[in-house]
Parts: structure tokens; sequence; C-alpha cells
């Protein structure tokens, strides 16, 4: 099962990514999340796209493509994987197109005050990058990770002007890959709206399982 996760900034991406992972027995392959451990380790590839990633904008396609190509053929993403934060532009679905056959694009919808909302609160663990939120998922103690008990802090990205500015570049440049999908491969959409993580996981199983692009029985969450 290859999958593609769509949808804007504060839609939910990697939390259902983590629990598709759980449920479908595939790996969960967020660009972000490469981007940001890179950038935490001084990398050369972090230190050239720090900057973009505190302004909200696109990493550049020649930095993203070779990450993604490598860890989507590479063992993790051999048994299957989906995909969050990549493809955000038509180039990057063509060049995905080159790697993978993708067997569904899941769609997510939210309405903006939703998003701002979402982001604005959102914490994620300094250590192991776990997502928190102060209003819908909170932590079992203030400020400190359930998984590893690492600090959690607020991204440079969920502020409020760069989360305007992440909005802005979404519609711009991303949008348009729905119409490039639309005739190529199943694309799912998902209502998210303030819908509980496991209620909106489990409308996407219903789907696939609707397509029969599941081979098995999904397990509970």
């Amino acid at each position: 099962m290859k999958l593609v996760l769509f949808g804007p900034p504060g839609s939910g991406k990697g939390t259902y990514a983590s629990r598709l992972e759980s449920r479908l027995g595939i790996a969960a392959i967020s660009t972000g999340d490469i981007f940001r451990e890179a950038v935490k380790q001084g990398s050369t590839l972090g230190k050239e796209i720090k900057e973009y990633l505190d302004s909200g904008r696109l990493v550049p396609d020649e930095k993203v493509i070779p990450v993604v190509s490598t860890r989507i053929t590479g063992p993790r993403g051999g048994k299957g994987f989906v995909l969050d934060g990549f493809p955000r532009t038509v180039d990057q679905a063509s060049a995905l197109e080159n790697m993978v056959h993708i067997d569904a694009i899941v769609n997510l919808s939210v309405p903006e005050e939703i998003i701002i909302r979402r982001l604005s609160t959102r914490r994620t663990c300094r250590d192991c990058g776990a997502i928190f939120n102060l209003k819908t998922m909170k932590p079992r103690y203030e400020g400190v990770c359930d998984r590893c008990q690492g600090p959690l802090v607020q991204r440079e990205d969920d502020t409020a002007p760069v989360i305007k500015e992440r909005l802005r570049v979404f519609e711009k440049q991303s949008r348009p890959l729905i119409d490039y999908y639309r005739d190529r491969i199943p694309l799912l959409s998902i209502a998210c709206d303030d819908l509980p993580p496991e209620d909106v996981v489990q409308q996407i199983i219903t789907k696939l399982e609707k397509l029969n692009l599941l081979g098995f029985t999904s397990t509970s969450c």
C-alpha cells in the first residue's frame, strides 16, 4: 500500500500518518520531519533548508526530490508507505510518478479557522518529534512529552505570521495537484473539521476498503 496524504498545513497529516503506519503496517515518511531533523543535526542539508522552513516557504524541488527518492526506495518504504508533505507541486508529483506507483491520494479538507487554531496551539517534542495540542491532544504533564519526557516546544513555523504565509503558499502551489491527480489516481476526500484523529483514520480505512485497496483487515486503534 502506497499512499499520499495531501492537505494544507495543520490538516493533521502527521497525526494521521503515524496512526495509518500502525494500523496498516506501512512506513510513515514525513519530509517535514526529515528536514527538521537535518536542521537539528546541523547537517549540510539542514543548513541549506533552514531559512525555507523558518519562513514558511517550500523547500526547492532539487533538494526535496532526492531525499524522498532515497526514503521510499529504501528498506523502510519497501513494504509500503504513507507520504506526508510530498508532493507539494505538480513537478514533484511528476517526479514521484517516475519513482513508484501510488495507490491513492487522501485529500484532507479543514476550514482555515480550524487550521490557524490547531497550529497556534500545537506543540512538538524537541527530542522525538511527537505532536501534541494544548486544546485537543494535551500531554499528561504540561510541557513534557508523553513518549520520551522531552521538552515540548512551539515550532518557529507555527507562529501566526508564518502560518498565514504557509497557507498562502499552499493555495498557490499545491492546490493544482488536486486537478493533476483527479483522473490519474483514486482521490479520497476526507472532511476532518474537529473530529478525533481515530475517527478520521477510520474514514480513510473505510474508503480504502471500499476501493479494494486493502488486502487484509486493519488492526483496531
